[in-house]
C-alpha cells in the first residue's frame, strides 16, 4: 500500500469519557473544540476525531446541532481530515450516535466493532468533587454499563453512512472486534483499505501489555493481510508507551484528550496540540515521517474534504 513510510497522527480532542472536573484543559464549548482541533492540525495531526458537548455542563451531546458551530470552522482553518464519532457516549442509542455523521457526511466516521463492558467507574477513587451533577452519575453508572454495538447496530451505521462516501475508523477494543470486522468484510459490506484503530487499556477491553499490542497486530495481519492500515490508542498513562511500540511495528497513532488527559506522569496536558507535538517527536525520532492530511487521504482512499456536507 502507498505511503508505508508515513505515519498518520489522529487527534481525538474531547471524547465522552473524561469530565470537566478532571482537567481545566478539556475542550467543552464550540469555540474550545474548534481551537483544539485547529491547534492539533497545525501541530501535525492529519485526522481530527470529533465529539460534541453541552457548552454549559460539558455533558456529551450527540445532536447534529451541537456539531454545527465548529465543523465549518475546522474545515475553513485546516486541511485536516474530519472524523465524526458514531460512538458518541455508551449511554446513547445507535440512532442518536449516528445522526451527526449521517447529516454531515464526513470523510471518516468512527465505528465501534462490538459490544463490551465499558467501565470508567474506577476514576471515582481519584476524583471526589465534581462541578456538575451528571459527572458522578456518569462514572458510577458504568459499573452496570454494556456499550451496545450489536451486529444490527453496526449494520445500521453502515447503511446510514456508507452511501455518503464516508469511510470508517474501525474501533476495535478486543480481538473479537477484529473478527467482527472480518465478518462484515466477508459479506462485502465494508471495503478495503480498512483503517483499524486498536484500543488498549479501557476496562472491559484488551489490556496494554506489549503482548496484547502484538496480539492485536498479528491477528489483524492474519485476517486482513495488506488490506488495512493499523493505528493504536493507549488509554490514560499508557498512551505514549503503546504509541511507541506501535510505531516500531509499522503502525499509526492516535492521541488527544479523549484518550488521555496527561502529557507525562502526574502532569496534565495543557492542550491537544501538546500531545500531537510529543507524538510527532516520537515519529521523527524513529526516523519516520508524519503524513500530511492529503497523504492520509491517499493512504485511506478517502473522498476528499470537498465532498463533505459542512
Amino acid at each position: 500500500m502507498p505511503g508505508s513510510d508515513k505515519v498518520i497522527i489522529t487527534c481525538a480532542v474531547t471524547g465522552a469519557i473524561h469530565t470537566p472536573s478532571m482537567t481545566p484543559y478539556l475542550p467543552i464549548t464550540a469555540d474550545e473544540i474548534a481551537a483544539a482541533a485547529i491547534g492539533a492540525a497545525e501541530a501535525g495531526a492529519a485526522i481530527i476525531h470529533l465529539h460534541a458537548r453541552d457548552p454549559l455542563t460539558g455533558k456529551p451531546d450527540q445532536s447534529p446541532e451541537a456539531f454545527a458551530p465548529f465543523l465549518p470552522r475546522i474545515k475553513q482553518a485546516t486541511n485536516a481530515v474530519v472524523n465524526i464519532t458514531t460512538g458518541g457516549s455508551p449511554y446513547m442509542t445507535v440512532a442518536e450516535r449516528a445522526a451527526p455523521a449521517a447529516k454531515y457526511q464526513p470523510e471518516v466516521a468512527s465505528l465501534n466493532m462490538g459490544s463490551m463492558n465499558f467501565g470508567f467507574f474506577p476514576l471515582l477513587a481519584k476524583y471526589k468533587e465534581f462541578k456538575h451533577d451528571w459527572e458522578r452519575d456518569h462514572l458510577e453508572g458504568s459499573r452496570d454499563l454494556v456499550f451496545r454495538n450489536s451486529f444490527q447496530d453496526i449494520e445500521y451505521v453502515l447503511e446510514t453512512c456508507y452511501g455518503n462516501g464516508t469511510r470508517f475508523e474501525f474501533e476495535c477494543y478486543d480481538i473479537s472486534h477484529l473478527y467482527n470486522l472480518a465478518h462484515f468484510a466477508d459479506r462485502g459490506l465494508v471495503k478495503p483499505p480498512f483503517f483499524i484503530q486498536s484500543v488498549f487499556g479501557l476496562l472491559g477491553g484488551i489490556g496494554t501489555h506489549p503482548e496484547d499490542v502484538m496480539h492485536m497486530k498479528r491477528t489483524a495481519d492474519r485476517l486482513f493481510g495488506k488490506d488495512f492500515r493499523w493505528s493504536v490508542l493507549g488509554a490514560g498513562k499508557d498512551q505514549f508507551r503503546v504509541a511507541t511500540q506501535a510505531l516500531s511495528m509499522g503502525g499509526n497513532i492516535r492521541v488527544g484528550l479523549e484518550d488521555s488527559i496527561w502529557i507525562a506522569r502526574g502532569e496534565l496536558a495543557s492542550s491537544n496540540a501538546q500531545q500531537v507535538e510529543k507524538a510527532r517527536r516520537l515519529v521523527e525520532g524513529l526516523g519516520l515521517e508524519v503524513a500530511t492530511p492529503d497523504e492520509a487521504r491517499e493512504m485511506l482512499a478517502l473522498k476528499g474534504g470537498d465532498q463533505v456536507n459542512f
